[in-house]
């Protein structure tokens, strides 16, 4: 037997629930939160650096501001050791290497990405 509470009256509008949509609006207007104030500082860090002004709409919309930092952000830099595999994910596969009993190959130790296709087919279910 199991309990189930009831709870009268808790998605009455009364109680400050409001429909997901009316018939009147439609289904895909998605809400506009606020931007949060890492989002705000990020977003004049770049601004300061790159000289590209934030604009006003992305300063009241979330997915808007996230958007303009995605598009101003600098890119990761392309160096001698970005195609080795990070620690953690080294890490990670030692510990199924130890789980599994068996020797992970040294080429993984030189690609991510082979690194991570042994990681797929090797994890624990």
């Amino acid at each position: 037997m199991s309990y189930q509470p009831q709870f009268p009256g808790m998605f009455d509008p009364g109680q400050g629930a409001v429909p997901a949509h009316t018939e009147d609006s439609p289904r895909d207007v998605r809400a506009t939160l606020p931007p949060t104030q890492k989002q705000m500082h990020y977003a004049a860090s770049l601004s300061l650096k790159t000289g590209a002004p934030v604009p006003r709409q992305a300063q009241k919309d979330r997915a808007a501001l996230s958007e303009w930092i995605d598009a101003h952000k600098p890119k990761p830099v392309e160096g001698p050791f970005s195609q080795y595999p990070s620690s953690k994910q080294v890490a990670f596969a030692e510990r199924i290497a130890r789980l599994k009993r068996r020797d992970i190959p040294q080429e993984c130790f030189r690609d991510k990405t082979m690194m991570s296709r042994w990681i797929d087919g090797n994890k624990p279910r």
